[in-house]
């Protein structure tokens, strides 16, 4: 009977974990459509905490730049999106930001504002692991860096990760 009991009780919470999955996957997809609806690009969201109190933080961007009112609009209408329609049935906690300097680059969009600035470029089957060069135009989905002194052209699809270097 013990084991029969384990059985069960593994078996619910193995559906318990796979249910959060869905919600997960359900609750990205209604956060990324708020987003897009409101002319932001979705750059991720991170679920932290527990089913006792979740932590949400979704990142946002645009074409010139992510300000506090950006964040709190689209806060108040994901936060409303989750209330009526109890996705999340514990507590959370919301926390919408830009993505920051610390961050790679994902989308096309995102190189646009930062056209004249240094990056750290991983490129897919480069034969050093990292470079450095300045952003000199962005085209459909072709990069022109100045990397030493050339100018080198690298599709998107060809950047494992990029990075926008600050110097003080």
């Amino acid at each position: 009977i013990l084991l029969v009991n384990l059985v069960s009780y593994f078996a619910l919470l193995r559906a318990f974990f796979i249910g959060m999955n869905l919600n997960k996957k359900e609750i990205t997809e209604k956060i990324k459509e708020i987003i897009e609806d409101l002319g932001y690009l979705f750059i991720e969201i991170d679920f932290r905490g527990d089913s006792r109190n979740y932590i949400l933080e979704i990142y946002i961007d645009n074409e010139i730049g992510i300000t506090t009112v950006n964040c709190s609009d689209v806060s108040k209408a994901i936060g409303e999106m989750l209330e009526t329609s109890n996705l999340i049935e514990s507590r959370y906690r919301l926390d919408v930001s830009s993505p920051g300097t610390d961050r790679p680059l994902k989308f096309i969009q995102q190189f646009k504002k930062n056209v004249g600035r240094n990056f750290e470029l991983i490129i897919e089957n480069a034969t050093s692991s990292k470079i450095s060069g300045e952003l000199l135009e962005v085209n459909s989905d072709d990069l022109k860096f100045k990397i030493e002194k050339e100018i080198k052209e690298i599709n998107i699809k060809n950047i494992k990760s990029a990075k926008v270097l600050i110097r003080f």
